[in-house]
C-alpha cells in the first residue's frame, strides 16, 4: 500500500511565503542594526506567520498574524532612523505581498473577540 501526497501550491501561497519570509528577513537586519523591542515582535509574529502556512492550528490563524506583521512592518517604516540602502524596499515590498494575500484569500480575516 503505497502513500500518496498531494501538494497544492498556488499563488495566494507563495505570495504569502514571500511576504513572510521579507518580514522575517527585514526583522533580523533591523534587530542587527538596534531596534530591538520593535524587531523582535516582527520576528515573532511573522515567524508565526510562515508557520501558519504550514500548519493547521497555529492560535489567532494566518490572516491575523498577517495583519498584526503588516502593523509591525508599518512601525518599522514609521520608526525607522537611518536605514541602509535599499533597507525600506525589502519593507515596502513585504507590506504589499502581504496586503495582496489579504485581498486574495478574500478578506476572511478572524479577530477573536471582536468577529468571532
Amino acid at each position: 500500500m503505497a502513500l500518496e501526497f498531494s501538494v497544492v501550491i498556488d499563488l495566494p501561497f507563495i505570495i504569502a511565503l514571500v511576504g513572510g519570509v521579507l518580514a522575517v528577513i527585514d526583522a533580523i537586519t533591523r534587530l542587527r542594526r538596534g531596534s530591538t523591542i520593535l524587531a523582535i515582535i516582527q520576528i515573532i509574529a511573522s515567524v508565526l506567520f510562515v508557520l501558519s502556512l504550514f500548519i493547521a492550528n497555529v492560535p489567532f490563524g494566518a490572516p491575523l498574524l498577517a495583519v498584526v506583521t503588516i502593523l509591525m512592518l508599518l512601525l518599522q517604516l514609521v520608526f525607522s532612523g537611518t536605514t541602509r540602502r535599499g533597507g525600506a524596499a525589502i519593507t515596502v515590498i513585504a507590506i504589499i505581498l502581504l496586503v495582496i494575500w489579504l485581498v486574495l484569500i478574500g478578506g476572511r480575516v478572524i479577530i477573536p473577540g471582536v468577529n468571532a
